[in-house]
């Protein structure tokens, strides 16, 4: 792969969460979104995070107020800024916050139901407004993407390629507000689904809706593609309903 492949492909990967920030607060919404990225996977661990300049300018802020936010994610231990021809801001390993036990502290204060409910309605008016919209040949090519990324990735990364894929349809609706509500709702959803176990045949099944939803939303099938957004998510819901509740 050329590296403007590589570039264009990162980019595209962190579209649905990187955008300008409101005036007033670009340190702290620049934060918040620089740490979604890390939180969600989307630059996974080892990996650089675009350069400094990219990112500024997709956030919209100065490279001084950027690197006080870089600051901020190196004290934390999320990144580490590395010298030379091959530097620059890499991803670190989540910190276990305690391990399972941490885990289960911050979930212990977490309404499931209301996740739940919320990322189907986020969901489901995502594919029903990209569908009844539809899309430019460029962003249909970005949608694609994101599927052949959930088909070909190991056992290890399908979880990141499935958000990405649900991220991307999020951002293509059209609604910068619905975007953020979802990537904020997604990183609490993928924290109750590393509660529980990876199951082939679940994640079978989930591909097949992944590849129906996708071609409704090409073929402009708004009432299909809300009703196959709508069973996928209650396929989840199940899952963490019967091993969380």
């Amino acid at each position: 792969m050329s590296r403007e492949t590589d570039v264009r492909g990162v980019g595209d990967r962190l579209a649905p969460v990187l955008r300008p920030v409101r005036a007033g607060n670009g340190f702290e919404e620049a934060l918040e979104q620089i740490l979604q990225v890390v939180r969600l996977g989307l630059v996974p661990a080892g990996e650089r995070l675009p350069a400094e300049r990219e990112l500024a300018e997709r956030l919209g802020i100065s490279r001084v107020t950027l690197r006080e936010v870089l600051k901020v994610l190196q004290d934390q231990g999320l990144v580490e800024a590395r010298r030379g021809r091959y530097g620059g801001t890499f991803v670190l390993p989540r910190p276990d916050g305690g391990g399972e036990d941490g885990l289960r502290r911050r979930m212990a204060e977490v309404d499931i139901e209301d996740v739940l409910r919320f990322r189907e309605v986020l969901e489901v008016g995502a594919a029903g407004l990209c569908a009844a919209h539809g899309l430019t040949p460029e962003r249909a090519r970005r949608l694609r993407e994101a599927l052949d990324r959930t088909h070909e990735a190991p056992l290890t990364d399908c979880r990141r390629a499935d958000t990405l894929l649900h991220l991307t349809l999020a951002e293509l609706c059209g609604s910068p507000s619905l975007t953020a509500q979802y990537a904020a709702v997604r990183a609490t959803v993928n924290d109750l689904l590393d509660r529980i176990p990876l199951l082939v045949r679940n994640l079978e099944h989930s591909q097949r809706q992944h590849t129906a939803l996708v071609e409704a939303v090409l073929d402009g099938d708004a009432d299909g593609a809300r009703e196959i957004a709508r069973e996928h998510c209650a396929g989840t819901a199940a899952l963490l309903r019967g091993f969380l509740a």
